[in-house]
């Protein structure tokens, strides 16, 4: 009888094989391989050599491809990409954000790998976890838990008020791998802070670099429906002025990732594209994560499917009620139903222009399946096939906005003004904000109008801070007459008030003395800084030094202190730069040149981020591709 074949070396040929499964960024020396992907080993047996008649060997290595994305260019996009764009602002005003996600760099994989081995999940039932990873559904849900720090010894921790003094402000951040690091070299004490777009960023680069497709997706204007009835409510007093709600409110724009899976728990036609929120919000049986819930069961109104299916149509399709708080009482001023939603932007393919996928999440808004969608996520909400603590007792909005007074308005009470507020320049920061109320009578009787005009800073989660600026105004309107109410608010009376998030929100609530309606218009502002400039001085070729020149100003007409540069990017930097800039005078425009020597080849991008005492985040951004 022959003798057994006795193994001596094992040649996994991780350089050949990580080529071929896209990985060789990770590691040369460590063998990492994709699913659903071939690849070679080479066995070497001490005693004797393999006979094909004689022997038998059985290597069983399962992973199917529940995560696989048959696009190259998707593939490219959602995997392989390091960089890329995460959109802030409002929706009248989307600016792209740059970020470095740095899934390949030194040690990432190494803190992706500890992260899972912190979670609850292992800490508990080590065995089970190690056998669910497989599942990206399952790995899903322990990595968004474990991206906030609320349940465990998560990355980060939230903060949404204005003292970041014993930690980062989230603005000021351009990139995963720092705070992945530091995470790391604190014994895993979250990092101090985050907010939706840090959270989200965070997780897309853990889930790339697991091999699973992820993008980074911004709502504006998203809903946080915290009763599950689909609606959200504002109030607001008798100067316009918007009250602060701890229950519901619309996020001026919140960041949360779709990544890509098959979904074989739920019915067929639901995989593909799965929503996952790592901003700690709501808890989800039991842990502070929302996901995934399936972007088409989204779309349908099916939010009886797991998980968290609700809470997120209600972040994209809620209806928004308006009331009046005056006198103790409250009084609806109108019911919108499509101002909750808007523009729901990833970066697009190959391209740093912004994909528009709204129609993914909803039908078309006034349109009759918009309405349908709506109506059957009501209902199942109100049959209780949803998570528990979600009760609605609302009752079914009209096809379009309608007002809702108590009791119904006769004709002749209905103000038939139209109004808008209307920008005259661009508000940039550092200069007086100026605008027009245009008012344009639609009726054929005259109108009386009194309006009270007032801003006040706002928290991108929608918290308002107290108005700084107010104003009364009184205008007559012959029958189908137009007016303009110009006004002014100057740098000195909104720059001791401005939230880090750079919003004000103007409002105007409008009466007539022959009516008892009133009517409310507003506008969310973003103030404007100058984009940082970076300029690539030569030709960007591997293991050649490369000069960077970064050039920043000071938009203000007032000193600013203890100013940082933070510079980086993949590829192109071993770690992220610091430079220590000091103070700069009013107006003042700098420039400094760095020094580098890049280290990977191809299309790379360089992030950059200003910060003063006055403001935390100018930002840049500059794309290179880099040479062998």
């Amino acid at each position: 009888m022959a003798q057994g074949l006795e193994l001596s070396v094992t040649d996994f040929q991780s350089s050949q094989n990580n080529m071929r499964h896209h990985t060789e960024e990770i590691s040369f020396d460590h063998l990492i391989v994709r699913r659903g992907q071939a690849f070679n080993i080479t066995l070497y047996f001490r005693n004797r050599g393999f006979e094909p008649d004689l022997d038998k060997i059985i290597f069983i290595a399962e992973t199917g491809d529940a995560v696989f994305l048959d696009s190259e260019p998707q593939r490219q996009e959602y995997v392989m990409n390091d960089y890329g764009f995460i959109y802030q602002g409002n929706k009248n005003w989307i600016r792209p954000c740059p970020w470095n996600y740095g899934q390949f760099e030194e040690n990432i994989i190494n803190i992706c790998l500890e992260l899972l081995d912190k979670s609850l999940n292992f800490q508990i039932d080590p065995a089970t976890d190690c056998a669910l990873r497989g599942s990206p559904v399952y790995i899903s849900r322990v990595v968004c838990a474990m991206i906030n720090s609320n349940d465990d010894k998560g990355v980060l921790n939230g903060k949404w008020s204005e003292n970041f003094s014993d930690g980062t402000n989230p603005g000021e951040w351009t990139g995963s791998v720092a705070i992945l690091k530091q995470w790391h070299s604190t014994g895993c004490q979250p990092v101090r802070y985050g907010q939706c777009w840090v959270f989200a960023a965070i997780m897309c680069t853990v889930m790339r670099c697991l091999g699973i497709p992820t993008r980074v997706i911004t709502n504006f204007d998203s809903g946080h429906d915290t009763d599950g009835n689909l609606i959200i409510d504002e109030y607001y007093d008798s100067t316009g002025r918007i009250l602060e709600n701890k229950k519901d409110t619309v996020w001026n724009f919140h960041v949360w990732n779709e990544c890509w899976m098959a979904r074989k728990d739920l019915p067929p036609g639901y995989g593909g594209w799965q929503v996952l929120d790592s901003t700690p919000q709501e808890r989800s049986n039991g842990m502070f994560c929302c996901g995934p819930a399936s972007v088409r069961a989204i779309k349908e109104g099916e939010v009886d499917l797991n998980f968290d299916t609700a809470f997120v149509f209600s972040m994209v399709n809620a209806d928004c009620v308006s009331w009046l708080i005056h006198g103790g009482k409250e009084q609806r001023l109108h019911r919108d139903t499509n101002s909750v939603g808007n523009f729901i932007s990833t970066k697009s393919i190959r391209s740093d222009e912004r994909d528009d996928i709204t129609e993914s999440y909803k039908y078309e808004e006034g349109s009759p399946q918009e309405r349908q969608v709506f109506l059957k996520a009501l209902q199942k909400l109100k049959m209780g096939k949803s998570h528990g603590h979600y009760q609605a007792d609302s009752k079914p909005s009209s096809p379009m906005p309608r007002r809702l007074n108590s009791p119904p308005l006769r004709s002749c009470d209905i103000i038939q003004v139209s109004l808008e507020l209307q920008l005259l320049d661009l508000p940039n920061m550092g200069q007086d904000i100026k605008f027009v109320l245009l008012a344009i009578n639609m009726s054929l009787q005259f109108k009386d109008l009194k309006v009270n005009l007032s801003a006040q800073s706002l928290l991108h989660n929608g918290s308002p801070l107290p108005p700084f600026w107010q104003d009364t105004a009184f205008i007559s309107l012959f029958p189908e007459e137009a007016k303009t109410h110009r006004c002014q608010i100057s740098y000195s009376q909104y720059s001791q008030h401005l939230s880090t998030d750079k919003l004000i929100r103007i409002s105007a609530l409008v009466e007539e003395k022959s009516s008892p309606e009133k009517i409310l218009v507003n506008k969310i502002i973003t103030l404007v800084y100058p984009a940082i400039i970076i300029n690539v001085l030569g030709a960007a070729i591997v293991n050649q030094p490369l000069s960077i020149q970064v050039i920043f100003s000071n938009p203000l007409s007032e000193q600013v202190a203890d100013c940082v540069l933070t510079v980086e990017g993949s590829g192109l930097f071993k770690k992220q730069q610091r430079v220590f800039i000091g103070a700069l005078k009013p107006q003042h425009r700098a420039s400094i040149t760095l020094k580098t020597v890049p280290f990977k080849s191809g299309q790379r991008q360089i992030q950059a981020n200003l910060r003063s005492n006055k403001f935390k985040d100018i930002k840049g951004y500059k794309d290179i591709n880099v040479d062998l």
